[in-house]
């Protein structure tokens, strides 16, 4: 017990002189660490206050000393206060304490401190995010339009199909008298409406593929903006513009889906009939006419549901989905993109609480040193400090007990009697 007792004193007191040594320059580590983080603190807050001039910088100053004092006085009380304390109560007590400073620190300062590390890449990063969304709603707006011009060749089918039924009818294979009579006329009617849609469509084309091709030159634009060099504030402001032209771009390519036009004049096909009046030279041939135009009516019926059906197809498709660039600030974009970041938000959260780390490593330094003098002789456990104190109490007890020359108390016989302190003399012999 005595070996384990004296080699546990060592350790103690080798590790105090470990813990003497790194006191000498922690204060100034914790200044350093502090003023580290309240200038990127500043470098952050400057990018959040409005304005500019004197006092903007005056603001940006005075929150980033605020924040530097904050860090340095709860780091020093926690380096001075956790490792003295004995009971696992008290440590817990003065753990909590130290998880809410610690959020406290996250929470004015690391955030700040992350949007002066790596503020204007999740700018750009926001940047890139919107180019794709509005590559998105651009491409989705025109296979809509696209889609919406293929019916062209719907609108075709059916009108070439009434034109046929028209040359027969003139050559009266349908109702049985050749010529241009009612049946005729009813079938060349039906066919000039979808001859006129079929155009209505086809002017369309050309504004589709201009809009697009306007839209990509745009799109462009706005990826060089994301990577070119330079400070991101201007460039955000003309993204912001270059994003204006291509939502107008995007609305218009809505505009021009015919899928809508194409359902009304099918609609109409049908229920917009001018009857001709009955030409036939008899009542046999007029009820031949008759029954003619009734198929024929049939049969626009059924072609008007078809194209119907076709531009319900277009018009059900997902509308390109609503986007709008919402400029954005250093701070925010760091949090809102905090995932592409990790590397930043890493550095900036440890700068602020690497003390947290010393905190634990003088507690456990601290508790091996009291483990190390327990069951040590005091002896042992007494720096030269303590001992010179003890060897002065000492000193003052024997000279205020000691009797004066004036005293009645007969001397003792034998020799005089000696201080506690001094010499034997057998020591005085050796």
């Amino acid at each position: 017990m005595t070996e384990r007792s004296d080699r546990g004193a060592r350790m103690a007191r080798e590790l105090e002189g470990h813990l003497a040594w790194l006191d000498s320059f922690t204060g100034a580590a914790l200044g350093i660490l502090s003023v580290a983080s309240g200038i990127y603190t500043y470098l952050g807050v400057s990018t959040l206050l409005d304005g500019d001039g004197a006092m903007k910088a005056f603001a940006a100053i005075a929150y980033s000393i605020a924040v530097s004092t904050a860090i340095f006085v709860f780091w020093s009380y926690m380096m001075r206060l956790f490792p003295a304390m004995r009971t696992a109560r008290s440590r817990m007590g003065l753990l909590g304490a130290m998880g809410l400073g610690s959020l406290a620190i996250v929470a004015m300062s690391s955030w700040l401190n992350a949007a002066a590390l790596a503020g204007a890449a999740a700018v750009e990063q926001h940047l890139a995010v919107t180019v794709q969304d509005y590559q998105t709603s651009l491409e989705r707006a025109n296979e809509i339009a696209v889609s919406a011009q293929g019916l062209e060749r719907d609108v075709a089918r059916v009108r070439q199909s009434f034109e046929d039924l028209s040359e027969q009818e003139a050559q009266g294979t349908l109702s049985g008298l050749a010529g241009r009579g009612a049946v005729f006329r009813v079938l060349r009617q039906k066919s000039a409406e979808l001859s006129g849609l079929e155009d209505q469509i086809g002017t369309q084309a050309p504004l589709v593929t201009a809009a697009f091709a306007e839209g990509n030159a745009i799109l462009s634009r706005m990826r060089a903006l994301t990577v070119e060099p330079g400070p991101v504030e201007p460039r955000s402001v003309e993204f912001s513009e270059q994003a204006v032209q291509l939502a107008g771009l995007i609305t218009q390519l809505r505009q021009l889906s015919v899928a809508p036009l194409v359902q009304r004049a099918a609609q109409d096909l049908a229920a917009s009939v001018v009857l001709p009046e009955l030409d036939g030279r008899t009542e046999s041939n007029r009820n031949d006419q008759s029954a003619t135009i009734s198929s024929v009516l049939e049969v626009l019926q059924q072609r008007a549901q078809t194209l119907e059906r076709a531009a319900a197809e277009v018009i059900a498709m997902p509308p390109p989905p609503e986007t709008t660039y919402t400029p954005i600030s250093a701070a925010d974009a760091v949090i809102l993109y905090a995932r592409n970041f990790v590397p930043s938000w890493a550095g900036a959260i440890a700068i602020d609480l690497l003390p947290a780390v010393l905190v634990l490593i003088v507690s456990i330094t601290q508790g091996l040193i009291r483990h190390g003098h327990e069951g040590a002789p005091i002896e042992d456990t007494m720096t030269i400090a303590e001992l010179r104190a003890a060897l002065h109490a000492a000193r003052d007890v024997d000279m205020a007990f000691a009797p004066g020359p004036a005293s009645a108390t007969p001397p003792m016989e034998g020799p005089p009697a000696q201080p506690w302190n001094a010499p034997l003399q057998e020591d005085r012999d050796r």
